[in-house]
This record gives structure tokens, sequence and C-alpha cells, in this order.
């Protein structure tokens, strides 16, 4: 069982856990994304139980009527063992997504998945069209090069700022760095994209900057957060804005869970009120 200090990231170890939060948010006004965790499989009888876990989600979310996209890691569905394994399970899952309209998200991991990641992004709207998005990462050098490979593809980019420590020859490091990359990122995206564009942030400025050329260039965005990070924020910048709420769930939270803590100051301190009740 979840203990009560993780609800707030997690949302719990099963699908109807799940989705019980997801239906929570959708009563709020926010649609939502969830994440089976899972990461780094090398067996094959793992990739492919997490597979069938998503294909049971997707089901499951259509059964409820649920507003809500599920998005997957591909070494979870097995590109540390082979891209024929993760590729051939990425596949049954847009079958199935595509039989039931639910949205695909196709999360980037580190600097090493990044080409394959790629190349099973462009197949996969090849064959299913607009009902799959990817992850770009502006910490990564390359990414505005990947942007501009996919600008034309009937699928949704996410941009975000990256959370991987990649080698600085492949990545900048600086905080300042980043967010000067970013803000690049964005920038193209709204000058290369008619559509389609996911801004993956909790920064004030980005999500600023994001509306500021939304407006001059005619362009539809969405914002997407994370569950227990700014909610407050999230709903209301839903008033105004579609905003979706990335919701993990699963077994394997308690890595995800410590990350959350560890990433903001304001998460540290809600762990730490728990921790004391306070």
């Amino acid at each position: 069982m979840i203990p009560p200090i993780a609800n707030r990231f997690v949302a719990g170890e099963n699908i109807g856990d799940a989705l019980d939060v997801a239906a929570s948010r959708n009563e709020r006004g926010l649609p939502v994304i969830l994440n089976l965790l899972g990461e780094h499989f090398e067996d094959k009888s793992v990739a492919k139980s997490d597979r069938d876990e998503y294909i049971e989600l997707i089901t499951a979310i259509n059964q409820r009527g649920l507003d809500a996209c599920i998005s997957i890691k591909p070494t979870q569905l097995g590109l540390d063992i082979s891209e024929e394994v993760f590729n051939g399970n990425l596949e049954k899952i847009l079958e199935a997504a595509s039989e039931h309209d639910t949205f695909v998200w196709i999360d980037m991991e580190d600097h090493t998945t990044t080409d394959a990641t790629v190349e099973a992004y462009e197949s996969a709207v090849e064959q299913f069209g607009g009902q799959v998005g990817i992850c770009l990462q502006a910490n990564l050098k390359r990414t505005p090069q990947d942007l501009e490979r996919l600008a034309d593809k009937p699928g949704k980019l996410r941009l975000v700022k990256g959370a991987y420590k990649e080698p600085k020859d492949l990545a900048y490091r600086s905080k300042e760095r980043v967010d000067e990359a970013y803000r690049s990122l964005i920038e193209q995206a709204f000058r290369s994209c008619d559509d389609g564009i996911a801004i993956g942030s909790h920064d004030d400025k980005m999500i600023k900057l994001a509306d500021e050329l939304a407006a001059e260039t005619d362009t539809t965005y969405e914002i997407q957060m994370l569950m227990g990070v700014r909610e407050d924020l999230q709903y209301a910048l839903a008033e105004e804005h579609e905003v979706y709420q990335y919701i993990p769930f699963g077994g394997r939270w308690k890595s995800y869970f410590y990350r959350r803590l560890m990433e903001r100051k304001e998460n540290l301190l809600f762990g730490i009120r728990a921790i004391l009740g306070r």
C-alpha cells in the first residue's frame, strides 16, 4: 500500500486507484495522462506484462468514460532488450488505443534512447495518424533538429526542459542554459507547428511565453503538469486553457516519489511536514 505521504504524487498501485483519481480530476475540469510506472526492463515477460496492463487500462478508461490518455516509456516496453521487442509491444498498445480512440504519448528517456524513440514515433504517426505524441527535451543539443524533423507530422509534441543528467557534450547542464534552450524550443514550435503543441512545465515564465506566442500565431496548445505539483495553479489555468494532469501509478512508485520530493523545495517541505505530522 502506498503511504499517505506519497499519495500526493502517485495515484495508487493499481488501475482502479488511477481511474478514481482521474475521475476526481475530470470532475474539476482537468483531463489526465495516466502513466504506469516502470522503466529499463530487461525481461521480455515483464515488458509484456506492462504492455498488457496498458491495454487493460485503455479499455477501462473507455468503460468509465474518462477524459484520459496514456503515456508509456520505451524502456518499459523492452527497448533495452531490443528495438524489435519495443516496437512490437508499442504497436499492440497503439492498436488497442486506436480501437478505443485513446491518445498515446511516448515519453523520452536518456539520450541513448532518443534515436529509437523518434523513429518509433515516426512509424506510429504514419500508421495511426494524429493519435500519438512524443516528448522532446530542451536540454539535449540535438532537439531543435528533432523538432524540425517532426514538426509536419500529424501527432503532438510535448516540450519539456529535460530531467536526465546527460554528458555535457550532448546536453546543456546549467539551469540558465536549459531555460534559454527551452524558450528557444517553444518559439521554434510555434513557428513550425500549426497545432499539437504541449508545454510540459510548471514554470510561469514559460507558460506566459507560450500564451503570448499562441495569440500571435493563432495556434492552439495545451499545458501539462504533474500530479501533486502546483495543483492550485493547474485548476486556475484550466479556467482558460487546456490543462492535462500527468498521473503516475503502479507498484514501482518509490523512486518516482523520492525524485518528486527532491526536485522542488516546496515538495521537500511537504514531505518533512508530513513525516513530522504537522
